[in-house]
This record gives C-alpha cells, structure tokens and sequence, in this order.
C-alpha cells in the first residue's frame, strides 16, 4: 500500500466531497481513527487539526496508565524491578520505540523531563565558549522559550546575551526564513560562532528547515549545531544520527499524543557520548544502571544518552509516551509519512481555489502538517467562524490561522469541509 501511494498522481485531485470520500476509503491509516479519542459536540464529532499543540488521546492510554497503578499496588517499589514489565526497563523500550522517527540509533535517545529543561541541559554541554568563538545563531522568530532558555544561561554564565546572540530574521511578513540565509550567517560569523540552535520547523509559519545543510555549515566553521524539534517530531522525516546533528530536544505532547505536559526527550549523537570531560550536569538517574543501587559518591555514567537524566523518571508518563508510540509503530512510521505527503497535498491543491487576496499560505512546501494561513484583515472573525462550525485550529497573533490534518486521526474529508467552510467565511465577512 505505501508502495501505491508513491505512485499516487496528484493531477488526478478533484475538488468535490465525492472524491474526498474515495480518498477516505482508500486511506491504508483509516482504522488508526479509531485508536483516539475525538472531541465532540451536539452536533457530533470535531474536526480537529491541534496536533500541532496538543495531540489528541489515544484510547489505550487509560489501560497503560491503569497497568502503572495496578503493578504499584501489588509490588510498590518492588515494580521497578518485577512483573512483566520492570519499571526499570520502560526506558529502554521507549528508546528503541523512537529511533526511527528520530532517525536516531536507541542509545543517542533519552526520555526525560521537558522541552526547556531539557535545552537548558544540551546548553550545559553543547555551548562552549572559548576565545573569540562565543556568538550563538538563531532566529529571531524562534519559540519564545528558546529565547528565554538561552538569554538566561548566557546571564547565568555572566554574559551579555545580547553581544552573543545573533539573531536572523524573515525578510517579509510571512516570517520564512531561506535556508540559504542561514548558512550565510553561519560563514559570515565563521569563527565566532559556538552554537547554531535552531527550530526544526517553525511554529508559526509552519517553515520545515534544512538540518542536514544547516549542520554541515555548522561544523564546517568548527561551532556545534542543535535543534528544538518541538514542532518537529513526530511530523516529519529526521535523520539526526546521519546528520550528524550534536543534540537535539523536543516535546512528547503534539505529534506525539502524550498527554499535556508530558515527558519529554533529547538526542545526543553518539560522537559526545562516553567522552569524559564533556560538561554534563549530573544525578541519580543517569548513573550506571548496573552499579546504580550500590550507593557510591562520585558519578559513574550510563554509557549512552541516558547519562544526561537526573532524576527518577515518571512512570506514569513513560506509560502515556509509550501508549502512542505502539500506534505509530503499529502504523508504521514509513505510511504515516506517505499520509502526511497526500494529505498536504490535498490541502494544497484546495487551497488553491481561494479567490482574492484576503488570505495567504505562508507555508512553504514541505512533508509536515502544519500549514498557516495569513490574513490581512478580520483573520480573528474567520477563525471564530471556523470554531463555531466545529473545526479546532489555533489563533496566533498577529494575523494567522494555524492548523495541521495529522495522519493518524485526521480525514480527507474534515480537510475538504474545512476549506469550503473557510470560503464561505470569507464570502460572510466579504472578503471574497
């Protein structure tokens, strides 16, 4: 079936719900809607398109949080190293659940905390500042927490963030930053340059970024390069291990469907593993696991990721993580990245109806979800149309609407309706 999609002519796309029906039931994913738990109204089933921000609930994920809670009733503390699954051993299986859709080998993966402590942890190691090579590049549009996680290591550290922080900017009100771009800031800041970090895909316009080039510039001018994949993962196709990405840190609550605020990752390539004078902030749980419970005062590392985590993980959030990924293994990584082509280009292709000049795609081409829509006037009365009618997208200020169809549990046909609600919105607000 994936092989079929491959094949799949685009120019055969017909703008009608009869169409948008037969894709429907072609789709080789359409069981996997079933696997979640979809917000409802009176008037039935929403479409939901906030995989970007919060994913939806799978349906087992009460049964594997239940599992936690009976395994501590019958065994207590004993759980982490008895019955059917230890609690010592969900690291390991998560690990191995998310190295093809990192792209990663399982020991450069450790699950742990959230997104920003996480940065703060990869900056502890990864930024390196050293004579002339004190400046980190990113862009000036990244996720707020990005800024406030560097600005305040860079004050923790008594530097100024703002002699070191060089920030690159979108040239026009689409905030798409070429990639090209970047890589000039890279050789033009050559040998001042410590650290790229940079968003995998940006949250606001929905701009898939070129890692692969964006690191290889990196390391060409001796600096390290990382990535907050927080939009990233779980969404597109990554390669960090044959990149040669240094470290990378994401969130397990949007395309992952773990649950608000739920545990999150990082990957450190296996080139800054088992080095011993990497600066690692450390704790009890990134201890060798073999020599873990013998007590002793001075640190003995995990030999892979795992020596980067700090404390007693929650369980009841490995239980949460790893209920979405046995879907995502059960799909298949491979097919959810064909539905995730089709169904961006199905978007596309309505899209391109639109009549006017009232609202803008400013997303450019690429194999994620996310696509943003940029108003130029009453962009807030069309989202709260669209609300009414049963869509859930988001509002970002100043002017887009955001919204991504996730393969697992989004249709063909909630796409078609959402465009043709769209047009009569626009048509209603006379924008059209």
């Amino acid at each position: 079936m994936v092989e079929e999609l491959e094949a799949f002519d685009m120019t055969i796309f017909q703008n009608n719900i009869a169409f948008a029906e037969q894709l429907d039931q072609d789709d080789p994913l359409k069981s996997f809607r079933k696997s979640f738990l979809i917000p409802a109204n009176e008037n039935g089933e929403r479409a939901y398109f906030l995989g970007n921000s919060l994913g939806l609930q799978p349906v087992n994920t009460r049964a594997a949080v239940d599992k936690i809670f009976s395994h501590w009733q019958q065994e207590g503390v004993e759980s982490f190293f008895k019955g059917d699954e230890p609690w010592l051993d969900l690291h390991q299986k998560l690990q191995h659940a998310m190295a093809p859709i990192a792209g990663a080998m399982p020991y450069e993966i450790t699950i742990m905390n959230q997104l920003t402590v996480n940065i703060h942890l990869m900056l502890v190691s990864f930024y390196r500042p050293k004579g002339l090579r004190k400046k980190i590049l990113m862009e000036k549009k990244a996720f707020p927490s990005d800024q406030y996680a560097v600005r305040s290591y860079l004050e923790h550290l008594g530097l100024d963030p703002d002699e070191i922080i060089i920030e690159v900017n979108a040239a026009g009100e689409d905030e798409v930053i070429a990639d090209e771009e970047i890589i000039k800031a890279i050789y033009e800041y050559g040998e001042e340059l410590a650290l790229v970090f940079w968003g995998g895909l940006n949250y606001y316009s929905g701009q898939v970024f070129d890692m692969k080039s964006i690191t290889e510039a990196a390391h060409s001018v001796g600096a390290m390069a990382g990535f907050d994949l927080a939009h990233a993962m779980g969404n597109i196709p990554l390669q960090l291990h044959g990149w040669k990405v240094d470290f990378a840190s994401w969130c397990s609550y949007k395309y992952l469907n773990a649950g608000p605020g739920a545990v999150a990752g990082a990957f450190i390539h296996q080139d800054h593993l088992n080095v011993p004078d990497i600066n690692r902030l450390n704790g009890w749980w990134g201890y060798d696991k073999g020599e873990r419970f013998l007590m002793k005062n001075r640190f003995s590392p995990e030999k892979d990721a795992s020596a980067w985590q700090l404390s007693t993980p929650s369980i009841l959030s490995y239980a949460c993580l790893g209920a979405s990924l046995k879907i995502f293994a059960d799909a298949s990584w491979e097919a959810i990245q064909q539905k995730h082509h089709l169904m961006k280009e199905w978007m596309a292709f309505l899209l391109e109806d639109l009549k006017g000049n009232a609202v803008k795609c400013i997303t450019p081409y690429s194999r994620g979800s996310q696509v943003s829509l940029l108003f130029k006037e009453k962009g807030k009365e069309v989202y709260d149309i669209l609300f009414e009618k049963g869509f859930m997208v988001d509002w970002r200020e100043p002017n887009v609407i955001r919204l991504a169809p996730v393969p697992l549990y989004n249709r063909y046909t909630e796409v078609y309706h959402f465009v043709e609600t769209l047009q009569q919105a626009l048509k209603t607000l006379h924008l059209q």
